[in-house]
């Protein structure tokens, strides 16, 4: 069987472009006759192949031949009909150099995997990667599989990773270069198109890198920590208030801090920590809130704790993104999940229902947790379940 490249020769041209333009005519059926005037050796051997007849049987100055027969070929020839023959014929071609461009990027260690692989088919077919190519920039496929390569980090700045990737530490900020990157990451992290910066920020975050130790913050309540400095002086005296304190990834950063609770409390929503210190004020067990999906500073808090013996008890939603994130903890800090068993959600879905959305997920540490959620079809949010968790946080005074 022949390949499509044959067709683009010169003996095709004017056959395929009188082929085109009765398409038109007829609405895209492949019915009647086409003709070829003052037709040159190598159209009379095509036609000759369409119509099973010998290429020198006359020497007319104007042959035809039915579309039909055409199409007829082409199938036999190069296994698609005419109308998908043209298709291909019509379709930019990659510009030169765009095969290179995509073999460099595969040559990162993520390569053999589904994400990646979806990356590359992505940017080839909406026209991306040609784009690039055309505007000189083909060699950003290898700094993108450079810095992906580097992925997942741990707490690296956004220009330390830059710098290390392609040479340029600003090479990652609002360049094309981010953009495909970003896109890559989406796929990775199964994230949703984001839409503005500061869902570009938690992507980064997710694959644990610092964009802006300032915005990355965490809340927490009663935390106290053993070291004198600045930063670990005002988590004293908020605890000693009963105040929550927000504490920003360039604060935790600036000093060694070990916390001191034997047990740390994780929650997913603020409505927790504003009732827990307005009940329990200093006396309540140290307490930090992940406000959703934890930042680079909340993770880097509850692994200073884990490091310096805490034992983490994790709560969240009742839904499936939450429940994935709950899983996650256990893995990340072997935490021990916090009223996230299958009757406390039994009986929080009596008075609490919320609709359930996305894809299913396993609780493996009650698996039975999953089969009730899906077959109530419903969610629970944190807010709702306030009074039932303060019962837990007086803080353990023996």
């Amino acid at each position: 069987m022949g390949t499509l490249d044959e067709l683009r020769d010169a003996e095709w041209r004017r056959l395929l472009a009188a082929a085109r333009r009765r398409l038109l005519r007829t609405g895209g059926e492949p019915v009647g006759v086409i003709a070829l005037t003052d037709p040159s050796e190598d159209e009379r051997r095509i036609v000759a192949r369409i119509t099973d007849s010998a290429a020198d049987g006359t020497r007319a100055r104007r042959l035809t031949v039915s579309m039909s027969d055409l199409d007829r070929m082409l199938r036999r020839a190069y296994g698609i009909g005419l109308l998908a023959v043209l298709a291909r014929m019509d379709a930019p071609q990659p510009p030169a150099g765009m095969a290179a461009a995509l073999q460099a990027a595969l040559r990162g260690r993520h390569a053999g995997e589904g994400w990646y692989s979806a990356w590359l088919g992505q940017v080839s077919r909406d026209g991306t990667a040609a784009r690039l190519v055309r505007e000189g920039r083909g060699e950003l496929f290898a700094q993108a599989g450079a810095v992906l390569d580097r992925l997942p980090a741990e707490d690296v700045p956004l220009p330390v990773l830059a710098e290390w990737a392609t040479g340029d530490a600003t090479a990652l900020y609002a360049t094309p270069l981010a953009d495909l990157v970003l896109r890559a990451l989406r796929l990775w992290q199964g994230a949703s198109q984001p839409s503005d910066r500061a869902a570009e920020r938690r992507i980064w975050n997710d694959a644990g890198v610092l964009v802006d130790d300032l915005t990355s913050q965490v809340l927490v309540l009663n935390l106290r920590v053993a070291e004198e400095h600045a930063v670990a002086r005002w988590l004293g005296e908020a605890a000693a208030g009963g105040l929550p304190f927000r504490a920003t990834l360039q604060q935790l950063m600036s000093g060694p801090l070990t916390p001191q609770a034997r047990e740390v409390f994780v929650c997913q929503s603020p409505a927790v920590v504003r009732a827990a210190a307005a009940r329990l004020g200093a006396g309540c067990a140290t307490l930090v809130c992940t406000e959703g999906r934890a930042s680079v500073a909340c993770r880097r808090l509850l692994t200073a704790a884990v490091v310096a013996g805490a034992r983490i008890r994790w709560h969240s939603d009742f839904d499936w993104a939450a429940l994935r994130m709950t899983a996650a903890a256990v893995h990340r800090y072997a935490a021990l999940p916090w009223r996230m068993g299958a009757e406390d959600y039994l009986e929080a879905v009596r008075t609490a229902r919320d609709p359930l959305r996305g894809v299913r997920t396993a609780t493996p540490w009650d698996e039975r947790l999953a089969i009730e959620m899906a077959r109530e079809r419903c969610a629970v949010r944190e807010d709702r379940l306030v009074p039932v968790l303060l019962d837990d946080l007086p803080a353990d005074t023996a």
